[in-house]
């Protein structure tokens, strides 16, 4: 209940007792220094008059709430719990994502080698032959979540469903993970399957050195043809600040030993591969520049060749939201044809959709997967991305005027109560749907009740015929729509309402605007 002069009082007092130049000890001082800062801190939460309503009501655990910074100062205690609950719900959703850390991916194979491998002599008299086959041949789905149990100790539980023509089967695994040390960790997992039966594997992850590890895995499957045992043994060295080699060796049904040589720097990644093994043996090279801009291009280009035959990969990655990442990569190789990939990535959600277009080496099909994804993006970008965010731009920039106008229209509101002047109540500013229009029409409007209102000087507000979404705290809702303005305004007393259009010159307030009453 302490008024700002007792509180600015006591707390000059305060600073003259707790101030830290008046101790020469250097533990008195640093205790003074403390003191001096939570006699700060308090001073600052109980001067202003929306963090004291918080703390009064929810203590100091309501002042660590994050996202008070752009909330809108209520007025009553009622609007402050109400909007404390919904942050507070909002954090712990937030909590628990990251400690579940729920990864997904989902994959559908698309087989479109309709398109350029048709036989249309040998099938003319097939119906419907005209019409190229497009259809789903395969598809994947995996999850996983993470559940911490212990300070040292997280399970992790996954799964995952495959279907290929028709033929496909899931899997579950369970792991158990503990850190043993700041050097290393270790994890078992069991797993069981309708397709390759139970499993049984053992994971060790060790830091050897500062700039060398050790990881090793050992498994026991049980299959529907006996036993089938595993093991892999990798370790990677740091060769330079931005340079990684990898060694690894792996035995079990598909033996193989493995080098290889990475390197990240700030504008590029480049991969240097090489495998020998049963049946797979291959050398690899890929590259990958970045481009230092808000979207964070990425181009990027690879070689693979081995016994199975050769592949070419080329393909760009973009950044299109906050948390969502598109690619695309087209596959050239032989015998494998021609493969478009597109992939997703949406916070911890990845989509991927492989389109197998050939099975051969057709320039054509080659043209039309480089050039068809890159024509769709740049027309979803210029006809949909780019009207999104700059609509959403406006609407922050909105926002953050209206936030800016509170205490401007606050006094302007106290000015004009105190002589009946012209008060705003509602005004809307948009595109309105009449009683006569389409169904399928939806109102776009804006709520500019605090941007007029700000505007009002000597209980008049007058507009001038350019178009309204200039004004301060306005932007337009329907770019290229109609749009009109929508008033409903109090002067001496009396409510009055009226519709101006966009570039129609407005002055209020006005005779003719007077709601009668219905006595």
């Amino acid at each position: 209940e302490a008024t700002l002069d007792e509180l600015k009082a006591s707390y000059r007092r305060l600073c003259m007792l707790y101030h830290p130049d008046k101790h020469r000890d250097p533990e008195l001082k640093r205790q003074a220094e403390q003191l001096f800062n939570q006699v700060h801190q308090a001073f600052e939460v109980l001067s202003d008059p929306h963090s004291r309503a918080i703390y009064d009501i929810f203590g100091k655990k309501g002042l660590e709430v994050e996202g008070w910074e752009v909330v809108e100062r209520k007025r009553t205690p009622a609007e402050i719990r109400e909007e404390y609950d919904r942050l507070q719900r909002e954090r712990e959703e937030r909590r628990l994502q990251q400690r579940t850390n729920p990864k997904g991916t989902i994959s559908v194979g698309v087989d479109a080698t309709d398109l350029f491998d048709r036989y249309d002599e040998d099938f003319e008299e097939m119906p419907g032959g005209g019409f190229p086959h497009i259809e789903i041949n395969k598809m994947h789905i995996s999850q996983s979540i993470e559940a911490p149990l212990t300070n040292t100790d997280t399970a992790v539980l996954s799964g995952s469903l495959s279907t290929h023509n028709g033929n496909g089967g899931g899997n579950i695994n369970m792991t158990v993970r503990r850190v043993t040390s700041a050097k290393g960790w270790g994890e078992v997992e069991l797993g069981a399957g309708d397709i390759l039966g139970p499993l049984i594997g053992l994971k060790v992850f060790r830091n050897i050195t500062t700039r060398c590890f050790l990881t090793a895995q050992c498994g026991l499957q049980f299959s529907p043809r006996g036993l089938r045992p595993s093991c892999s043994l990798m370790t990677a060295r740091h060769l330079d600040q931005n340079t990684m080699g990898y060694l690894q060796w792996r035995w079990g049904p598909n033996s193989a030993m493995t080098t290889s040589l990475v390197r990240d720097t700030k504008t590029s990644h480049f991969t240097l591969a090489l495998q020998l093994g049963v049946p797979h043996s291959y050398l690899m090279l890929s590259y990958q520049y970045k481009f230092q801009d808000e979207d964070q291009t990425k181009v990027k280009g690879s070689l693979k060749t081995g016994w199975f035959g050769t592949v070419v990969e080329y393909g760009a990655e973009r950044k299109i939201s906050r948390h969502s990442v598109l690619s695309a990569t087209v596959s050239v190789g032989v015998p494998q044809g021609v493969t478009l990939k597109i992939k997703l990535a949406r916070a911890s959600q990845t989509y991927l959709f492989p389109v197998h277009l050939t099975d051969q080496l057709l320039p054509s099909a080659v043209f039309y997967a480089t050039a068809g994804p890159l024509l769709v993006y740049m027309a979803i970008h210029r006809l949909v991305v780019i009207p999104y965010t700059h609509a959403q731009k406006q609407q922050s920039v909105h926002l953050l005027s209206v936030l800016l106008m509170q205490e401007s229209v606050r006094r302007i509101i106290e000015a004009e109560e105190s002589k009946m002047g012209l008060i705003i109540l509602n005004a809307w500013y948009g595109k309105f749907v009449s009683d006569t229009s389409q169904k399928q029409e939806k109102a776009k409007v804006i709520d500019v009740t605090v941007p007029l209102q700000c505007l009002v000087k000597d209980s008049k507000l007058i507009l001038t015929e350019a178009s309204k979404a200039g004004l301060p705290g306005f932007y337009d809702p329907c770019v290229g729509e109609e749009k009109s303005l929508k008033l409903l305004y109090q002067f001496r007393g009396v409510m009055h309402q009226v519709i101006s259009a966009d570039t129609e010159p407005l002055r209020i307030p006005k005779q003719s605007h007077r709601i009668e009453s219905e006595s």
